[in-house]
Parts: C-alpha cells; sequence; structure tokens
C-alpha cells in the first residue's frame, strides 16, 4: 500500500531554517504529483506547496513564496520542502500528499501522518 512518510520537523527560532522529507512507497513516484500542507493550532488545514511530475512545475502559497522550496527526487522517492527565514506562525504539522494529478486543492489521495514545526520568536 501507499506510505508516505514525513521528517525533519522540530524547534527552530524565527529566522532559522528546517528541511522537510517525506519518503513515499507504493506508488511510481516519478509518475505522482507531491504537495505539503500544514495545520496550525486553531487552524484550518492550508496548502503550502507543491511539485508536478517535472519538478520545474511547483507553485507556493503567498505566505511562504520566496521563504520555502520544494523539491524532488524521484531516484529516492522523496519530496522535500526546504523552510527558511521562518516566522512563528508557520509553526503547525506539515503533511505531504501524493496524487496523480497537479492540484493546490487539498483533493490528494495519499497523506503522511505529519511532522511538527515550531518557530519560536
Amino acid at each position: 500500500q501507499v506510505q508516505l512518510v514525513e521528517s525533519g520537523g522540530g524547534l527552530a527560532q524565527a529566522g532559522g531554517s528546517l528541511r522537510l522529507s517525506c519518503a513515499a512507497s507504493g506508488l511510481t513516484f516519478s509518475r505522482t504529483a507531491m504537495g505539503w500542507f500544514r495545520q496550525g493550532p486553531g487552524k484550518e488545514r492550508e496548502f503550502v506547496a507543491a511539485i508536478g511530475w517535472i519538478a520545474s512545475t511547483t507553485h507556493y502559497s503567498d505566505s511562504v513564496k520566496g521563504r520555502f522550496t520544494i523539491s524532488r527526487d524521484n531516484a529516492k522517492s522523496t519530496v522535500f520542502l526546504q523552510m527558511n527565514s521562518l516566522k512563528p506562525e508557520d509553526t503547525a504539522v506539515y503533511y505531504c500528499a501524493a496524487d496523480r494529478v497537479f492540484t493546490i486543492t487539498s483533493n490528494y489521495d495519499y497523506w503522511g501522518q505529519g511532522t511538527q514545526v515550531t518557530v519560536s520568536s
């Protein structure tokens, strides 16, 4: 079955960086679009970034554009989220998601279990 396993979350100071990874298995990764979402305390889950089969196809939410970078390594079936210039409002559980179709909505077929990111001021 499909499994998505996130890692790399933790505690960072404002202005710092973290790199999240999501290892996928049970699917044809090179033909799968990947997305990152987050859910902060008391908030709805929101879109963060997405990447298509072709790594040049990416999209970011306005709140992270210019600070976060999504990338993928098809040889390792892994998608990354490099997060720079972190802000306290980036504190959330971050989820990766997978689908055959590139989308910035939450209509992804598969989801990981999430990894906590906490940014202190």
